[in-house]
């Protein structure tokens, strides 16, 4: 889907416009379809700053919550950032925004230059069924539908197709592991500060946290001899950071244990 939102709605001459943090493909599917671009720098506190995209753009894409912070972006700022770029697409990636936001689909009918992105790989748990959708004004969805067409007009099963349906119509299935997540983000989140990180708010299934006074590449790779893997990224500015996926409950404890024993083995220590 996001494939097709490239090649479709962002091949201008003005640069499309994105977080400088974000998700790691959209410059990957820029240099695949040759499409400008230019990075806007997050805010300090690694929020997005609505008013830095009131320039000159061939489209703006991001992700909400955003991926790899898990930031939220709130709905009154997406309507701002609409009102003031009526003649470019708004791409809103929420591939995890069941866990924690607002959905910007309330939007479309309002705007007909947003195009809102899902995915069933997170929130509905069908990350091996490959499944994603769009919503947005008719024209938008059907410069995409002209794309998908054009090469690859079958991309998805009949089976994957009944299981994104059936996932949609468990509604207290859904509502249960989502309540779950949430409930258990939070828990890790209390657990992390009691160790001394500092973890970014959240609204998605995983955190963002960085150790004052330990060194986050060293506690990824201490981590990994334990079989405990996280996320580090060797990025300017998030270079601290480790991003933990959301476990269970004994998935959580079993991290937080392995890590106190890191912290406080003698290479740790001050």
């Amino acid at each position: 889907m996001l494939a097709h939102v490239f090649q479709a709605l962002f091949q201008h001459s003005t640069p499309l416009l994105f977080p400088d943090i974000t998700y790691s493909f959209y410059p990957v599917y820029c240099g695949l379809y040759g499409i400008g671009y230019t990075t806007i720098p997050l805010a300090n506190d690694f929020t997005l700053r609505v008013a830095d995209y009131r320039r000159p753009n061939g489209g703006i894409i991001f992700a909400n919550p955003n991926a790899p912070t898990g930031c939220l972006l709130s709905l009154a700022d997406i309507e701002w950032l609409l009102t003031h770029n009526r003649d470019s697409a708004v791409v809103v990636d929420e591939a995890y925004i069941d866990f924690g936001g607002d959905t910007a689909i309330a939007l479309v009918d309002r705007y007909p230059n947003l195009l809102v992105t899902q995915t069933l790989s997170k929130s509905r748990s069908l990350a091996g069924l490959r499944v994603g959708l769009a919503v947005g004004h008719p024209e938008l969805i059907e410069a995409l539908e002209r794309i998908k067409n054009s090469f690859n007009s079958y991309p998805l099963d009949r089976l994957a197709i009944a299981g994104a349906v059936a996932a949609f119509a468990d509604r207290d299935h859904f509502e249960y592991t989502r309540r779950a997540v949430i409930a258990s983000r939070e828990q890790l989140r209390t657990a992390l500060g009691e160790f001394g990180f500092e973890v970014l708010p959240s609204a998605a299934n995983f955190v963002f946290a960085r150790h004052p006074r330990r060194d986050a590449a060293e506690l990824a790779a201490a981590l990994r001899q334990y079989g405990v893997i996280v996320r580090h990224f060797h990025q300017p500015r998030i270079e601290q950071f480790l991003r933990i996926t959301v476990g269970n409950p004994e998935q959580n404890a079993a991290l937080l244990a392995v890590l106190g024993e890191v912290l406080e083995s003698r290479r740790w220590r001050d």
